[in-house]
């Protein structure tokens, strides 16, 4: 079987080095000058490769894809990657957080891995190679690259999204797929920084709420949250960045308008809001306390003496008028942050959308358009929050692709991966 796959990332690699170790013949392509160039600059060059839980954990994280990846992530769960990481020599290390990093907070170890294992199993790695056309032929496909044309039985196709272009992610899928008559979710940036904020927020830039609770909700209709994620929360020049808020773009990005929809945060999730009230009122110290002082044992002092700022005046508790009681307590407990925009597809972490899951095997990753061709990694309609999710969702999709992409023709439709 010869097997070719395009895109050398952490999908690409994968799918490549499994289809090798099962007997097919494979050429991996890359139009980059290297592989991995997205697994390099990852997790801030340390590469955050996978989460701390299980399959069941991982595929909860996606939402609307959770049932699509169930499959493939039971047959590569993270504890698998970690063992797969391990024995090539890298070894990794759980942080409070629960992402999975290599203990030499070195990117570049996973990328060697990756290319190392393929290159031992077999696959024949061409960098500076890009792909124009994709077409298919009656006894399988025909790529057109920048050097020559290639034939192929199968092709796997792994070439990501359009999160930073500048690794070479620039969405040359999209069309190709498209022609192949695959629907495509709209692509939108996600795990992206978010643009917005007053004025006095953009003061704040660099100020970080170690804990808060993001909650997207529509600004009409049943306000049920359309997500919701607990995290740190960072104040920038240009508005909010963090995880709490990155978490919560993609279900930002989804709608037409940001009109459409509010993002709400708790600024204190630690503490119920009875407490806050009692902290607020006379109960506290006699009320002799003034309310920054309040509240700069929750927050920092810079966001304290900034709310405070908004009620015109720093009061003493015992002076606080109710109105402006109520008016702190909203504050702290469910702060409206004004959005309009992004930082785009450049500063984006992944994309949103994509191949529509339906039209592919969970099981093998193959189209149900075309027989032969498989699709994995950041290509499907799948996006997972910040914390190694969509890095494990590209190993265990690029996995699975790769054993049955190598699979024998009788074979295929029984494979259980």
């Amino acid at each position: 079987m010869h097997v070719v796959v395009i895109g050398a990332g952490a999908a690409g690699l994968m799918a490549a080095m499994e289809a090798a170790r099962n007997s097919a013949t494979v050429v991996l392509l890359e139009k980059n000058n290297k592989t991995g160039v997205k697994i390099l600059m990852s997790g801030g060059t340390r590469c955050n490769l996978t989460h701390n839980t299980d399959a069941r954990g991982i595929a909860k994280a996606f939402g609307h894809a959770k049932r699509f990846l169930q499959p493939s992530l039971g047959a590569l769960p993270p504890q698998a990657v970690v063992e797969l990481f391990q024995s090539a020599g890298v070894a990794t290390k759980v942080e409070s957080t629960g992402k999975i990093f290599p203990v030499s907070n070195r990117a570049v170890q996973v990328r060697d891995a990756l290319h190392r294992l393929a290159v031992e199993a077999g696959v024949d790695i061409r960098t500076g190679t890009g792909v124009n056309k994709i077409r298919r032929m009656e006894t399988g496909w025909l790529l057109e690259t920048d050097q020559s044309a290639i034939n192929a039985d199968r092709i796997i196709v792994t070439t990501g999204g359009k999160s930073w272009p500048g690794c070479g992610t620039t969405g040359d899928a999209y069309d190709w797929m498209t022609e192949l008559g695959h629907t495509i979710i709209r692509p939108r940036p996600a795990l992206v920084p978010l643009v917005g904020g007053e004025s006095w927020m953009q003061e704040l830039s660099g100020l970080v709420v170690d804990d808060s609770i993001a909650t997207v909700l529509p600004v009409s209709g049943k306000q049920k949250p359309l997500t919701q994620r607990r995290g740190s929360l960072l104040f920038t020049h240009f508005g909010f960045s963090g995880p709490a808020a990155m978490d919560v773009s993609g279900a930002m990005t989804a709608v037409d308008s940001f009109d459409r929809v509010r993002l709400i945060v708790d600024l204190v999730p630690q503490y119920p809001e009875e407490e806050v009230l009692a902290a607020l009122s006379n109960r506290h110290d006699g009320g002799r306390l003034k309310v920054s002082s309040v509240l700069s044992m929750w927050l920092p002092n810079r966001l304290a003496n900034g709310l405070v700022t908004q009620l015109g005046h720093d009061p003493k508790i015992a002076e606080l008028p109710k109105n402006s009681r109520i008016k702190l307590i909203q504050q702290l407990k469910g702060i409206q942050l004004p959005v309009h925009g992004t930082r785009g597809f450049d500063k984006a972490e992944v994309t949103a959308g994509g191949v529509r899951l339906d039209e592919v095997d969970p099981r093998t990753m193959e189209s149900r358009i075309h027989k032969g061709l498989f699709i994995a990694g950041e290509l499907l309609d799948v996006e997972g929050p910040i914390g190694g999710y969509n890095f494990q969702a590209a190993f265990s999709t690029g996995r699975a692709a790769g054993i049955a992409a190598a699979a024998p023709k009788d074979k295929l439709c029984q494979l259980d991966v």
